[in-house]
């Protein structure tokens, strides 16, 4: 489990108990990766690696944001199955071991990822969202899921394509699209945060999205060139 944590520290030992009611020691490892948090969360995290074998902690120097966190994990992890989910509990671990099933059933899919069946949020914030989803999909190469989260359970084989794939600014919605394995996509309802507030901003979703568009599609060079183009022309005809 890679577990991207920023200022989380009242959600941690309840996200670790919650996997311990569903896995076996054994079973699984947890890879914690602070990003750079401002409160108590490194220190929670340190008890935790303290007292079990199977929790490993990434510590960051300051806040580099959620995809460079998923990129360490995918660094350290050591699974058969590897899982990215939320420290706050609005993914249940029950649902990753669900994901497991499906894999070990299925031996062609490589992926499973969850989407939100329904979004507790407002009207104007879904709008944004959805239309971002037909804008990129008409823009970019890759087909992106409308809703599919980060949340997913793959095999090691796609942790490797993603991490020869050392993009500096990363999608990771996009990186999963863009290495083309078989992906099966499940429906999940999300939990109330356990404790704490979302962490993203209005502001900060703008810039994701901003991201994935540059990113994923050729059209902003596309535009910088045509506008370069169009300037030439009038330098030229003035001077």
């Amino acid at each position: 489990l890679i577990v991207p944590c920023y200022n989380e520290a009242q959600n941690v030992d309840a996200f670790y108990d919650r996997c311990l009611q569903v896995f076996e020691p054994a079973e699984f490892e947890v890879i914690f990766v602070n990003d750079g948090s401002k409160d108590d969360t490194y220190k929670k995290l340190q008890h935790l690696h303290e007292e079990y074998s199977n929790v490993l902690v990434v510590n960051f120097s300051r806040n580099f944001g959620k995809e460079a966190a998923i990129y360490a994990g995918l660094h350290y992890a050591t699974g058969t199955y590897l899982s990215i989910i939320d420290a706050d509990l609005q993914q249940d671990p029950e649902i990753v071991k669900h994901m497991t099933e499906i894999l070990e059933k299925k031996p062609d899919v490589d992926v499973v990822a969850a989407y939100q069946k329904q979004r507790h949020e407002g009207k104007f914030m879904a709008w944004c969202k959805d239309h971002f989803y037909r804008f990129i999909n008409r823009l970019s190469e890759v087909d992106l899921r409308e809703n599919a989260s980060d949340f997913r359970t793959f095999r090691r084989n796609v942790q490797e394509a993603l991490l020869d794939m050392p993009e500096y600014f990363r999608f990771s919605k996009g990186l999963f699209s863009w290495v083309g394995f078989e992906t099966e996509y499940i429906p999940y309802v999300a939990a109330e945060r356990f404790a704490g507030t979302t962490k993203w901003s209005f502001a900060k979703l703008i810039k994701y999205a901003m991201e994935g568009v540059i990113s994923f599609s050729t059209m902003p060079l596309q535009l910088a060139t045509f506008c370069g183009a169009l300037v030439s022309v009038f330098a030229i005809v003035y001077g």
